[in-house]
């Protein structure tokens, strides 16, 4: 498990203007195989239409080295790509009907099982120190956010970074709703990131999230003397069938856990945290005053 997606570095890309898509991670195997698949596709069908590579570049708009990328599944193909060549190729669709399957490996395999993690998850509980938690941020705080990392992503790994994070939001629509714990530190929330109105923008949505009836928001003040958290973010997920699964920077290598010791261990930690920290109602008026400082 990947706290918040910020430990996952996708494979760096060559940075080209006329990029098509990503690079396919190595390590994920269901995406490896899904990518040669869809890119075997395109090759039978672009050479039973008698096209070669350069011309099939030229008529889809990309460049012939790219193509034979795609086709060797070594990049992953943008929703556009593959809508241009079934029409190029004429496909009738069938083309254009892979990205059902390209969107689902699309981001990062780690980010993908922290969603499926989430979409599971009937309670989630989150202490993030250092940033806005990403199920709490808005697309631009976090494409700021991520495009400060350094050395920094290209900007087509900003954005499928950027579109990995905002899917994972559909936790907030589920149905029934899991109950969801966040506490923020007052630090983070007072650092403008991406500029005043972005911050704006985030805080004005952290408001909204907050008054959800099944969110509880909170705010860890700098001025708590006591203050449990100094080890770094917490991250539990419990699941209907009584499974849970853990991890915090301080404890247990960092690494995800399931062992209900450690599980213990992290919920004293959370729970005296919570304590530690203003009030849901407290720190909604925290963060209204925030907002009427600007």
């Amino acid at each position: 498990m990947v706290v918040d997606g910020e430990a996952v570095r996708p494979m760096e890309t060559v940075g080209e203007a006329d990029e098509p898509g990503w690079e396919v991670d190595p390590d994920d195997e269901w995406g490896v195989a899904v990518i040669a698949t869809v890119g075997r596709q395109l090759k039978l069908r672009r050479e039973a239409v008698g096209l070669r590579a350069a011309e099939f570049g030229a008529a889809v708009g990309y460049g012939e080295d790219l193509v034979y990328k795609v086709e060797g599944g070594k990049r992953i193909p943008r929703q556009e790509y593959l809508d241009r060549a079934d029409e190029v190729l004429s496909a009738g669709g069938l083309i254009a009907a892979t990205w059902e399957d390209v969107k689902k490996v699309r981001y990062p395999k780690r980010v993908r099982e922290l969603g499926k993690l989430e979409a599971q998850a009937v309670e989630i509980a989150v202490y993030q120190c250092n940033s806005v938690n990403g199920l709490l941020q808005t697309p631009d705080h976090a494409r700021a956010v991520i495009g400060a990392a350094q050395p920094p992503y290209s900007p087509d790994d900003v954005e499928r970074m950027v579109a990995a994070r905002i899917a994972r939001h559909a936790v907030f629509e589920r149905s029934p709703a899991p109950a969801l714990s966040f506490v923020l530190e007052e630090g983070v929330l007072r650092r403008p990131i991406g500029g005043t109105m972005v911050w704006r923008q985030q805080l004005e949505h952290l408001l909204e999230v907050a008054r959800l009836h099944h969110v509880v928001l909170q705010v860890m003040p700098m001025d708590c003397e006591t203050h449990s958290g100094t080890d770094g973010t917490i991250e539990m997920l419990k699941f209907a069938d009584g499974a849970a699964v853990g991890r915090s920077d301080g404890a247990f290598n960092g690494r995800p856990t399931s062992d209900r010791r450690h599980l213990r261990i992290l919920e004293l930690r959370y729970g005296t945290i919570r304590a530690q920290a203003l009030s849901p109602r407290e720190s909604l008026a925290f963060i209204e005053q925030l907002l009427g400082e600007t």
